[in-house]
């Protein structure tokens, strides 16, 4: 009897348009998108540029006041003192899929965050595009804009 349920269940999913067109299943992406992405602001308030290694896309790209950025100088920031993040909190996550391999993560954050003598704005609301590469979920793009 279980045999047969879990066959049931197996064809119940591959006959879902999400399984038909290669597309994840939103509710578990979101849920994973969502883990990675409070991981990163853990590893960001701990100094953690080894999270960052491997959270980022090779080709990463991240929009900050003095312009664009790649993996290496976003993982150095992150690993080096210049910033202090106090406290934060993330909420109002919502998820775009757009293809099997890509899909946008937005929300919103408040944070204490000074770098150097600059306060970080807050609230943002934060957007990150991630791309799903040899089997795993990277972040390729990171930017955050003040919510008004």
């Amino acid at each position: 009897m279980l045999r047969i349920f879990v066959v049931a269940i197996a064809l119940a999913l591959l006959a879902s348009p999400a399984a038909a067109d290669g597309m994840p299943d939103p509710a578990a992406l979101k849920s994973e998108l969502v883990q990675l992405e409070t991981q990163s602001w853990v590893a960001w308030q701990n100094h953690d540029g080894k999270f960052f290694e491997r959270f980022l896309s090779d080709d990463h790209v991240e929009i900050q006041p003095g312009g664009r950025a790649g993996k290496a100088s976003v993982v150095a920031g992150v690993a080096g003192p210049a910033c202090a993040v106090t406290h934060y909190t993330i909420s109002d996550f919502a998820l775009t899929v757009f293809s099997p391999t890509a899909a946008l993560l937005t929300y919103k954050a408040d944070q204490d965050t000074t770098c150097g003598t600059a306060k970080v704005p807050t609230p943002v609301w934060a957007s990150s595009l991630f791309i799903k590469r040899d089997g795993r979920w990277l972040n390729a793009l990171y930017v955050h804009t003040p919510a008004g």
